[in-house]
C-alpha cells in the first residue's frame, strides 16, 4: 500500500498572548515571526523589518519587559507571553518619558530605528534607573542607527535617567 504524500504545509498553532495589554488568540503558521505576526496579522508596524537576522534592532519589541528581535523570535515560541511594542508605550496623545525624552534631544532623525532604540532604553531604564555609561552601551549596542544620531540617544537616555528618582 503507498504512503500518502508528506504535506509541506504545517499544522496550525493556537497562539494566546498580551499585546500592549490586549490578549489576542491566534492560530499560526509555526513557521511566523512575531515581527510578521505583530505587522501583518495585528497591523502594529512599530516594529521595522530591516535586516531579518536580529542584528540591527529595528524590530526590538519587548516580551515580559526585555528586548526581543521580533524578526527571528517565532510567534508560537511565546504562546503566553506579554509583548509591548512602541505603540502600547504611550497613553493616547501622552508620550512616555523615554519617548518625549528622544523628541526633546532630537534624537530621532529619520525614525526608522527610533521605536527598536526607544524600547531598548526603556528596558535599561527600568534595570538601571540612573545608568552608567558603560550600561547604556551594552544595553544600546544591539541597535543600529543608519543615521547616526547616537550622541543625541545617548543624551535622552541619560536625561530620563536624570529624572528619575532613586529607588
Amino acid at each position: 500500500m503507498a504512503q500518502p504524500p508528506l504535506s509541506n504545509q504545517p499544522t496550525a498553532v493556537r497562539l494566546s498572548l498580551t499585546v500592549n495589554g490586549e490578549r489576542h488568540r491566534i492560530s499560526v503558521d509555526p513557521r511566523l515571526t512575531l515581527l510578521d505576526l505583530l505587522r501583518d496579522r495585528l497591523a502594529l508596524t512599530g516594529a521595522k523589518r530591516a535586516c531579518d537576522r536580529g542584528e540591527c534592532g529595528a524590530c526590538t519589541v519587548l516580551i515580559g519587559g526585555r528586548p526581543v528581535y521580533s524578526c527571528i523570535a517565532l510567534a508560537c515560541s511565546h504562546h503566553g507571553a506579554r509583548v509591548t511594542t512602541i505603540e502600547g508605550l504611550g497613553r493616547g496623545a501622552r508620550l512616555h518619558p523615554v519617548q518625549r525624552a528622544f523628541v526633546d534631544a532630537d534624537a530621532v532623525q529619520c525614525g526608522f530605528c527610533t521605536p527598536g532604540q526607544v524600547l531598548s532604553a526603556v528596558a535599561l531604564l527600568e534595570q538601571h534607573p540612573r545608568p552608567s555609561a558603560a550600561q547604556i552601551a551594552e544595553a544600546m549596542s544591539g541597535n543600529l542607527c543608519r543615521c547616526g544620531t547616537y550622541p543625541k540617544i545617548l543624551r535622552a537616555i541619560r536625561a530620563t535617567g536624570r529624572r528619575t528618582k532613586r529607588r
